[in-house]
C-alpha cells in the first residue's frame, strides 16, 4: 500500500494562486501514474490531471492553461500549482496514484476560492 498525504488547499480569491503538493510513502518512480481528483459539494469526483510514468501529462479541459502537474522524483511528491483561479474551482482535492499494490488515496485537501 502507498500512503498520499496532500498539503497546500486555503481560501483564496478569485484571479490567486495555490500549489497543491501530494507526499507519497515510497518511490514515486515506482507508480504507474498519479492523478489529481477534485469533489465539489453535491458533485461527483472529477478527474482534473493526470502525469504518467514517463511524464506525460492530461488536464481536463476547464483546467487547461491554469493548472500545472508536477512531480519531483527526489522528494517523492506530486505538485498541482493553480493559477487564476475561479470559484468553480472550489472542491477538496484528492491526489492518487496507482502502483503494483493498486490504487491508494490521500485524504483530501479544501480549496474554497472567494468571488
Amino acid at each position: 500500500q502507498v500512503q498520499l498525504v496532500e498539503s497546500g488547499g486555503d481560501l483564496v480569491q478569485a484571479g490567486g494562486s495555490l500549489r497543491l503538493s501530494c507526499a507519497a510513502s515510497k518511490s514515486i518512480l515506482s507508480l504507474f501514474y498519479m492523478r489529481w481528483y477534485r469533489q465539489a459539494a453535491g458533485n461527483q469526483r472529477e478527474l482534473v490531471a493526470r502525469i504518467e510514468s514517463n511524464g506525460a501529462t492530461y488536464y481536463v479541459d476547464s483546467v487547461k492553461g491554469r493548472f500545472t502537474i508536477s512531480k519531483d522524483i527526489a522528494n517523492n511528491t506530486m505538485y498541482l500549482q493553480m493559477n487564476n483561479l475561479k470559484p468553480d474551482d472550489t472542491a477538496v482535492y484528492y491526489c492518487m496514484c496507482n502502483s503494483a499494490y493498486g490504487d491508494s488515496w490521500g485524504q483530501g485537501t479544501q480549496v474554497t476560492v472567494s468571488s
